[in-house]
C-alpha cells in the first residue's frame, strides 16, 4: 500500500502520525485533532512552498504510521514520548540533557542512605527536590551527614563489613555498614528524622526530638542527649532561614532567547518565593530549516510543520493526485499582526526585531525560524516528564498549544499551572531582562569569548556535580607499549591554568605485561596514600584518562585508603564522554562545542603527552644500556630482540627461571642456556649478599 493509499484509510480521530523514509527511519513526529485532514493537508502544494522545510520533508517521506487516542491531550503527551524516543530530524529535539538535582533515600535498603543524583527512578527510594541552586542539594545532605549521621557512601549496606570507614570515626555516620555499631530502631529514627526534614515537616520533627531528648537525658545518655539537642538547632536554623526566604511571591520559570545567523540561545531563569535561584542556558547550532510554520495563522494548529486548518484539506482522486481548488494561504502574520512587535519588544535587539517586523509585513526574509514553533516543542519536552513544574511559566511569545498545555500539566501535577506570554509590566520587564542574558549567552557561546575562571570553575561544577567548583584537578594517563616499560604520569590543573611544577610521573612496578586496569590501581594508590599519610591536601578531583575499567580500578585504590568520598571522574577516547564516580549509569556527554569539554580535554591531552613523553625516555635508556650486555654471546641485535619479545628484563628473568624454553622462540639453545646461567648466577649472588647482611645486623 502506497502513501496515497494510507492516507485514505486515516481514521479521523486524534492521534500521533510518524513520517519514515526510505530506509524506514522515523523523521517526523506530529499530533492531530483530526488524523486524516491533518495528514492531507501536507499534500497542499500551497503549504509546501510557504514552508521549505515541509516541503523537504515530503519529498522524503514515502510511509507513514499513526497511533490513534481518545483526545487531544492524550495525542500531546503521546506526540512527546514518541520525539524523546525516535529523535526525528524534523523535530525540534531539546539538545540539552541538563537536569536539576534531587536527595535520595534509599527506603528499600536494610540500611537506607542519603545522596544527590539527578535521576528519578521508579525504585522505591523517596526522592526530594528538584533544589536550586545545584549545590544546595549538597549542602543539605553535608547538613544531614553532620546532624543526623546518615550516610552516602558507596559501600553496600545490605550487609555487614569488618570495620567501618573514616566517617564513621570522625562521627558523620552512624555506622550501619559494622554489626552492633548502631541498632535498628536506632537507624529507623533517624531514617524518619531526615525524612521529616526534607518533607519540610519541621514541628512534628522538633516534638520528636524534644521527646527522645529529655528521655536520653533523664537516662544519663548525656552524649546522645547532646546530639540531639544539636539536631534540634539544625532544624530550628533551616525554619528561621525558610521563613526569611518566604514572600507572597510564587514559584516561576522564565524564558528568553537571541536568535541569530541559524544559532539559537535560550536562557531559563528559575524564581523560587519571588527570587531568581537559579540559570540554564540552551543552545541550538543547527536550526537553518526551522520555518515560520502555518500554525501562526491560526490558534487550533499546534507550530512546528503543522499545515493551516484553515484551508480545506485536498481530496485524493483516483489518479492518487491532490486536488488544490483552495492552495492560496494568507500572510503568515496577518490574521496575528502583533505577534511581530512582542518579539521585538521581549529580545531588544533591532536584528531580531527587524526580522521579525519584515516577517509580520509579509516581505521575504532568509531566516524562517519561528519563536512560536520552538517554545511549544521545548516546554512540552522540558515538563511533561518532570516530577515539579512551578506554578507560573513566562515565555515571550505566544503560542497555539499553550492553553492545553497548561491544562495538561495542571492535571499531572495537582495544582494550577500559568503559562503566559507577557506584553507589558513587570512581567514583561522580567522576560526583556531574561532575553539580554540570552544575549550574552549567545556572545559567549557563538563569538568564542573566553570565560572567567570563576565561571569556568562553576561550569565544571554543575556539568559533574561536585560539591563545590573545582580549585585543582589532577590528571593520571598509562603508557606502554605491549607492556614493556609501563609509566605513568600525573598532570595538575588548578584555578585555569596548568600546574607544571606539580607534574609528576611514575614507573609501575607491580604490574607485569598488559595491564591498564591494575596499573592505574598501583599509581593512584602510591600517590594518595602518601598524602594521606602526609595529611596533604587532596584535589577538588581526580580525572582518569579512560573509561569505566580505568575509573572503578581509581576507585578501588581510594577505598583501600579510605578515601571514599574523593570526586572521581574518567574521560573515554573518542567518544569523549565523561564518567563520574558513583553515577556511571548516567555518563555526562556535553556538546562538541563546550567550553567545559574543551578544559577537560585539555588536561586530558596533556597528561597522555607528558605520560608519552617520559615512556620513550624510558625506552631510550633501555636501549642505551642493559644487564643483557654482560653476557657471554648476547650482542646488541640479540638484546634488542629479547627485549622486543619480552617486553622488559624482568620479564625475560622471569621467563628463564620458570620456562627456559621460551627463550628458544628468540635464541638458540647454546645462548639460551648461557642467559638462563647468568641469572642463576645472579641470583645466588644476591641470596648470598642479603644473608651476609643479615649476619652482620644481628651480631
Amino acid at each position: 500500500m502506497d502513501l496515497f493509499e494510507k492516507i485514505r484509510t486515516l481514521p479521523t480521530g486524534a492521534g500521533c502520525y510518524l513520517y519514515k523514509n526510505a530506509e524506514g527511519e522515523v523523521i517526523y513526529v506530529g499530533k492531530a485533532k483530526n488524523l486524516r485532514a491533518r495528514v492531507r493537508s501536507y499534500f497542499l502544494e500551497a503549504n509546501q512552498l510557504a514552508s521549505a522545510k515541509t516541503g523537504s520533508l515530503m519529498r522524503e517521506a514515502v510511509d507513514i504510521e499513526y497511533i490513534l487516542v481518545a483526545n487531544e491531550r492524550e495525542a500531546l503527551a503521546l506526540e512527546n514520548n514518541l520525539i524523546k524516543q525516535r529523535k526525528p530530524r524534523f523535530n525540534i529535539l531539546l539538545r540539552d540533557d541538563k537536569t536539576y538535582p534531587y536527595i535520595k533515600l534509599t527506603l528499600t535498603d536494610r540500611h537506607p542512605k542519603v545522596f544527590v543524583t539527578r535521576k528519578l527512578r521508579k525504585d522505591g527510594s523517596a526522592y526530594f527536590g528538584p533544589y536550586f541552586p545545584g549545590n544546595l542539594a549538597h549542602r543539605l545532605v553535608d547538613v544531614i551527614h553532620r546532624s543526623f549521621l546518615i550516610p552516602s557512601c558507596k559501600v553496600d549496606l545490605n550487609r555487614y563489613h569488618p570495620r567501618a570507614c573514616l566517617q564513621y570515626y570522625i562521627k558523620r555516620c552512624l555506622g550501619p555498614c559494622v554489626e552492633g555499631f548502631v541498632s535498628t530502631e536506632e537507624y529507623r529514627q533517624a531514617i524518619r528524622d531526615v525524612q521529616l526534614f526534607l518533607e519540610g515537616k519541621p514541628s512534628e520533627l522538633e516534638a520528636r526530638l524534644t521527646e527522645r531528648m529529655t528521655a536520653a537525658a533523664e537516662n544519663m545518655q548525656f552524649e546522645l542527649a547532646a546530639r540531639l539537642r544539636d539536631q534540634l538547632i539544625t532544624v530550628s536554623q533551616a525554619q528561621d532561614r525558610q521563613r526569611i526566604a518566604s514572600t507572597d511571591d510564587e514559584d516561576a520559570d522564565v524564558f528568553g532567547f537571541h536568535f541569530e545567523n541559524d544559532m539559537l540561545a535560550v536562557n531559563l531563569f528559575h524564581m523560587r518565593a519571588g527570587k531568581i535561584v537559579d540559570r540554564r542556558d540552551l543552545f541550538w547550532e543547527d536550526l537553518p530549516e526551522l520555518d515560520l510554520p502555518a500554525s501562526l495563522r491560526s490558534e487550533e494548529v499546534e507550530p512546528e510543520l503543522e499545515p493551516d486548518p484553515s484551508v480545506p484539506a485536498p481530496e485524493i482522486t483516483e489518479d492518487n493526485s491532490i486536488t488544490e481548488e483552495h492552495s492560496i494561504v494568507a500572510s503568515p502574520f496577518e490574521a496575528d499582526q502583533p505577534h511581530g512587535e512582542v518579539i521585538a519588544e521581549a529580545c531588544d535587539e533591532p536584528t531580531l526585531a527587524t526580522r521579525y517586523s519584515q516577517l509580520a509585513a509579509g516581505s521575504p526574509s532568509q531566516s524562517t525560524f519561528s519563536p512560536a514553533a520552538f517554545f511549544s516543542a521545548l516546554l512540552k519536552q522540558l515538563y511533561l516528564d518532570q516530577g515539579y513544574v512551578p506554578k507560573h511559566i513566562y515565555v515571550p511569545v505566544d503560542f497555539p498549544d499553550r492553553v492545553l498545555l497548561a491544562e495538561i500539566l495542571r492535571e499531572r501535577t495537582g495544582h494550577k499551572i500559568e503559562i503566559a506570554a507577557p506584553q507589558r509590566g513587570d512581567k514583561r520587564s522580567l522576560v526583556d531582562l531574561v532575553c539580554q542574558n540570552a544575549k550574552q549567552s549567545y556572545d559567549q557561546r557563538f563569538r568564542v569569548l573566553q570565560p572567567s575562571i570563576k565561571n569556568m570553575q562553576e561550569a565544571l561544577q554543575e556539568a559533574l556535580t561536585l560539591a563545590e567548583p573545582p580549585e585543582r584537578i589532577e590528571c593520571f594517563d598509562i603508557s606502554h607499549i605491549q607492556g614493556a616499560e609501563t609509566v605513568a604520569s600525573m598532570v595538575v590543573w588548578e584555578k585555569g591554568v596548568m600546574k607544571k611544577a606539580d607534574y609528576r610521573k611514575f614507573q609501575v612496578k607491580t604490574v607485569t605485561g598488559v595491564d591498564d586496569f591494575a596499573s592505574m590501581r598501583e599509581i593512584i594508590h602510591r600517590r594518595y596514600k602518601r598524602l594521606n599519610e602526609n595529611k596533604e591536601p587532596l584535589p577538588s578531583l581526580i580525572l582518569i584518562d579512560g573509561g569505566l575499567g580505568q575509573l572503578h580500578a581509581a576507585a578501588q585504590a581510594l577505598t583501600e585508603i579510605g578515601l571514599t568520598t574523593q570526586p572521581l571522574a574518567s574521560i573515554a577516547k573518542r567518544e569523549e564522554i565523561i564518567y563520574v564516580h558513583g553515577q556511571e549509569d548516567d555518563p555526562v556527554v556535553l556538546d562538541r562545542r563546550s567550553p567545559v569539554l574543551h578544559v577537560i580535554q585539555k588536561i586530558r591531552d596533556e597528561s597522555h603527552r607528558f605520560a608519552v613523553t617520559y615512556h620513550r625516555k624510558r625506552r631510550q635508556m633501555r636501549d642505551r644500556t642493559s644487564e643483557l650486555d654482560d653476557i657471554p654471546g648476547v650482542g646488541t641485535i640479540t638484546r634488542q630482540r629479547l627485549l622486543e619479545h619480552f617486553g622488559s628484563v624482568r620479564a625475560l628473568k622471569q621467563a628463564a627461571e620458570k620456562n627456559p624454553d621460551a627463550l628458544l622462540s628468540v635464541v638458540n639453545k647454546a645462548t639460551a642456556e648461557k642467559i638462563r646461567q647468568f641469572f642463576t648466577e645472579e641470583r645466588e649472588l644476591e641470596a648470598g649478599t642479603e644473608k651476609l647482611t643479615q649476619i652482620s645486623t644481628n651480631s
